[in-house]
């Protein structure tokens, strides 16, 4: 198997450095992963960048939801992207849609241009789009150098077969990189349908709060039970994952 490049996503400095110790090449670093990922906070990125010198890769969504955004939050959009340049990013990952399913790539290329010289991704938000094929065609034409994409299926494990003719459809032009239910089981399978060369993995696991005074009758969040758990990434899960693609 030709040489993977393994990227991990993440929402917290430790589960960085614990991305980098455990052999991944990127990361893309989001908040509110149990939102799909949005923009991480300037101390978060710049706290990340002083302790790692892995690549990576900033998520700029202001909200979750749809990705079809207001005139306010494509501003916002521009920002961050400006705030990820100054604080050492090394690429920006976006997606925006039009109301009728279709790329926005006006906007798109508007972000790609000021993002430059880093490289942008178009994430998921291909997966929703009305047709993937059009969709990766006018990716194409905003100049962003990468697709993640799940194949339009819940799963990569389902969609992997469109996949695949996107990164034949791709060519040389943009990589195509699979992503979303991608497990250590699975993943040699999915590369091998696809034929990419590039995959992204959330390998996060619950950990109790260590917090010993608790009032579990306050929520702080729409997400029930949620206070006292936090989310990492842990080393031992990315270094199983990248010798299994070193292996192969």
């Amino acid at each position: 198997m030709k040489k993977i490049t393994l990227e991990i996503c993440l929402e917290s400095i430790d589960s960085v450095i614990a991305s980098e110790r455990g052999g991944a090449q990127r990361v893309e670093l989001c908040a509110n992963l149990l939102e799909g990922g949005t923009t991480p906070s300037a101390g978060t990125l710049r706290a990340a960048r002083e302790r790692s010198s892995i690549a990576i890769n900033v998520m700029v969504r202001p909200r979750g939801g749809d990705f079809l955004y207001t005139e306010t939050e494509f501003a916002s959009m521009q920002h961050d992207v400006r705030m990820a340049k100054d604080l050492g990013a090394d690429g920006i990952v976006l997606g925006l849609l039009r109301a009728d399913g279709t790329v926005d790539v006006d906007r798109t290329r508007q972000l790609v241009e000021l993002a430059a010289p880093l490289p942008v991704t178009f994430h998921r938000a291909i997966d929703v789009s009305r047709d993937l094929l059009e969709a990766l065609e006018a990716v194409v034409s905003t100049g962003a150098a990468r697709v993640l994409t799940s194949g339009g299926q819940p799963s990569v494990a389902d969609g992997a077969p469109m996949v695949a003719k996107m990164v034949e459809a791709a060519g040389d032009r943009i990589i195509v990189m699979p992503g979303c239910g991608i497990t250590p089981d699975n993943v040699l399978s999915i590369l091998e349908t696809t034929g990419a060369s590039e995959v992204h993995i959330a390998l996060d696991e619950q950990v109790q709060s260590p917090m010993e005074f608790r009032k579990t009758e306050i929520p702080m969040g729409g997400v029930e039970g949620g206070e006292y758990l936090r989310y990492v990434t842990p080393e031992s899960a990315v270094r199983k994952v990248a010798q299994i693609l070193r292996r192969n």
